[in-house]
Protein backbone atom coordinates (compact mmCIF):
# COMPACT_ATOMS: atom_id res chain seq x y z
CA UNK A 1 0.00 0.00 0.00
CA UNK A 2 1.45 3.02 -0.79
CA UNK A 3 0.23 6.19 1.68
CA UNK A 4 0.11 9.64 0.34
CA UNK A 5 2.75 9.06 -1.98
CA UNK A 6 5.02 7.47 0.90
CA UNK A 7 6.52 4.14 0.33
CA UNK A 8 5.13 2.15 3.49
CA UNK A 9 8.28 -0.25 5.28
CA UNK A 10 5.74 -1.53 7.35
CA UNK A 11 2.41 -3.81 7.71
CA UNK A 12 0.59 -1.22 9.87
CA UNK A 13 -1.89 -0.32 7.46
CA UNK A 14 -2.91 -4.45 7.25
CA UNK A 15 -2.36 -5.00 10.95
CA UNK A 16 -5.42 -2.17 11.65
CA UNK A 17 -7.27 -2.83 8.95
CA UNK A 18 -7.73 -7.02 10.48
CA UNK A 19 -7.84 -5.50 14.10
CA UNK A 20 -10.77 -3.09 12.90
CA UNK A 21 -12.88 -6.60 12.14
CA UNK A 22 -12.67 -7.42 16.27
CA UNK A 23 -13.57 -3.90 17.49
CA UNK A 24 -12.13 -0.88 19.13
CA UNK A 25 -10.10 -3.15 21.67
CA UNK A 26 -8.27 -4.79 19.26
CA UNK A 27 -7.53 -1.60 17.44
CA UNK A 28 -5.97 -0.27 20.84
CA UNK A 29 -4.49 -3.55 21.81
CA UNK A 30 -2.22 -3.18 18.13
CA UNK A 31 -1.56 0.38 18.83
CA UNK A 32 0.48 -0.44 22.11
CA UNK A 33 1.76 -3.54 20.68
CA UNK A 34 3.06 -1.57 17.60
CA UNK A 35 3.91 1.55 20.32
CA UNK A 36 6.18 -0.63 22.49
CA UNK A 37 8.08 -2.41 19.72
CA UNK A 38 8.58 0.31 16.88
CA UNK A 39 7.94 3.61 18.86
CA UNK A 40 11.24 5.04 19.10
CA UNK A 41 12.10 3.47 15.59
CA UNK A 42 12.05 7.05 13.45
CA UNK A 43 10.96 5.18 10.13
CA UNK A 44 8.22 2.80 11.69
CA UNK A 45 7.62 5.16 14.45
CA UNK A 46 6.67 8.03 11.62
CA UNK A 47 4.85 5.44 9.84
CA UNK A 48 2.72 4.02 12.76
CA UNK A 49 1.40 8.32 13.11
CA UNK A 50 0.83 8.56 9.63
CA UNK A 51 -1.44 5.50 9.62
CA UNK A 52 -2.84 6.64 12.91
CA UNK A 53 -3.63 9.78 11.45
CA UNK A 54 -4.53 7.89 7.53
CA UNK A 55 -7.00 5.72 9.38
CA UNK A 56 -9.03 8.43 11.65
CA UNK A 57 -9.64 10.46 7.61
CA UNK A 58 -10.71 6.68 6.07
CA UNK A 59 -13.02 6.35 9.07
CA UNK A 60 -14.11 10.25 9.17
CA UNK A 61 -14.93 9.99 5.04
CA UNK A 62 -16.59 6.73 5.58
CA UNK A 63 -19.09 8.04 8.37
CA UNK A 64 -17.92 6.01 10.76
CA UNK A 65 -17.38 8.38 13.45
CA UNK A 66 -16.64 6.38 16.72
CA UNK A 67 -13.25 4.81 15.17
CA UNK A 68 -12.41 7.71 13.83
CA UNK A 69 -12.61 9.01 17.15
CA UNK A 70 -10.84 6.55 18.72
CA UNK A 71 -7.94 6.61 15.38
CA UNK A 72 -7.72 10.54 16.39
CA UNK A 73 -7.23 9.85 20.09
CA UNK A 74 -4.51 7.63 19.07
CA UNK A 75 -2.82 9.95 16.19
CA UNK A 76 -2.98 12.80 19.01
CA UNK A 77 -1.13 10.80 21.69
CA UNK A 78 1.54 9.60 20.26
CA UNK A 79 2.60 12.73 18.09
CA UNK A 80 2.49 14.20 21.62
CA UNK A 81 5.31 11.29 22.73
CA UNK A 82 7.35 12.05 19.57
CA UNK A 83 7.48 15.82 20.03
CA UNK A 84 8.35 15.75 23.75
CA UNK A 85 10.73 12.64 23.84
CA UNK A 86 12.54 12.80 20.28
CA UNK A 87 15.26 15.32 19.16
CA UNK A 88 17.48 15.66 16.65
CA UNK A 89 17.71 13.57 13.14
CA UNK A 90 14.90 12.08 14.42
CA UNK A 91 12.49 14.73 14.83
CA UNK A 92 13.82 16.16 12.07
CA UNK A 93 12.66 13.29 10.33
CA UNK A 94 9.40 12.83 11.33
CA UNK A 95 8.53 16.53 10.84
CA UNK A 96 9.70 16.05 7.36
CA UNK A 97 7.89 12.85 6.41
CA UNK A 98 4.68 13.84 7.55
CA UNK A 99 4.40 17.59 6.71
Amino acid sequence: MRLLNYECQTAFWQDFSIAEKFGKEAIIDTYKRARKEWGKDKIYGTELSMVLNRKCWFHYEAQNMEISQLYSKLWAEYHDFVLDNWEGENLAYYLRVTN
